[in-house]
């Protein structure tokens, strides 16, 4: 689905059906330097299932023009006015790490309009090291190096692959490397600057679902601690043997994990 925000275009999946008012909306949100097709199978369950889908690409990402947002506040705004144009009035949201955060401060800002939140690889604070902010900075090779192998458990390039005849290494550098400069560098920082993580916390009435990989390198599970504490309507599903790369590494899993949420009454 082309759209038009703030008078750029901004493209949504959604799993080839028209958004329809009688069934429930769910968001999938990518996180940095990606889009949506890291939703794949998760998506097009969910489409194919009753539900309307919108798996976003943010601005300058994928299929949707820049320039790239500067703060997890600012995707959080840009999202509403997507479900704005659709005319969605409530819906759950589904984040992947910076789009974990982006979830969060969404249902913070939003109340009436997010039903429920899935944070997936998330933690809080979502620090940034300063080798690999400068990397992307510089749009050096080695910035997407990082966020590759870093964004994965250390068994990927010797095991089985879930999803036959995918090489989760190239695809996530595929996607990388459909970027335009500067765009990985904008999304670190953001993530890195966000600090209204326990203030947003503090005001969710919505259910939240964390899914939490156990070899996560990036974000590991006790990142995600302080912040299931903090959300009383809170549960959490920790996936044996995934990194960051949840969606793509135990695709089942998190499939799982998110009908037994997102279906629930």
């Amino acid at each position: 689905m082309q759209l038009q925000i703030d008078g750029r275009t901004a493209f949504a999946y959604t799993a080839a059906h028209a958004i329809d008012a009688a069934r429930r909306s769910i968001v999938f949100v990518h996180g940095a330097g990606l889009d949506h097709s890291s939703w794949a199978l998760q998506s097009r369950y969910f489409g194919y299932h009753g539900f309307n889908v919108l798996a976003l690409d943010l601005p300058a990402h994928g299929r949707s023009a820049g320039p790239a947002l500067s703060s997890v506040g600012d995707m959080a705004d840009w999202v509403k006015k997507v479900l704005d144009e659709n005319r969605i009035d409530s819906a759950a949201l589904v984040g992947h790490s910076m789009g974990a955060l982006i979830a969060l401060e969404f249902a913070a800002r939003y109340p009436q309009t997010a039903q429920k939140i899935a944070l997936i690889g998330v933690a809080y604070p979502m620090k940034v090291s300063e080798g690999f902010l400068d990397a992307a900075r510089r749009n050096d090779q080695t910035a997407y190096d990082m966020e590759t192998i870093w964004g994965h458990a250390p068994q990927v390039p010797f095991a089985g692959n879930p999803n036959p005849g995918m090489w989760m290494y190239g695809d996530t550098l595929a996607r990388l490397g459909r970027l335009a400069p500067g765009v990985l560098h904008t999304d670190l920082l953001a993530c890195n600057a966000y600090a209204g993580g326990m203030e947003a916390a503090a005001k969710l009435q919505c259910p939240v679902q964390f899914v939490l990989g156990a070899r996560d390198m990036m974000t590991p599970p006790r990142g995600a601690e302080e912040l299931i504490r903090k959300i009383e309507k809170s549960r959490s599903v920790r996936i044996a043997g995934s990194g960051h790369a949840l969606m793509a590494e135990a695709p089942d899993a998190t499939l799982d994990a998110l009908i037994d949420f997102l279906r629930a009454a």
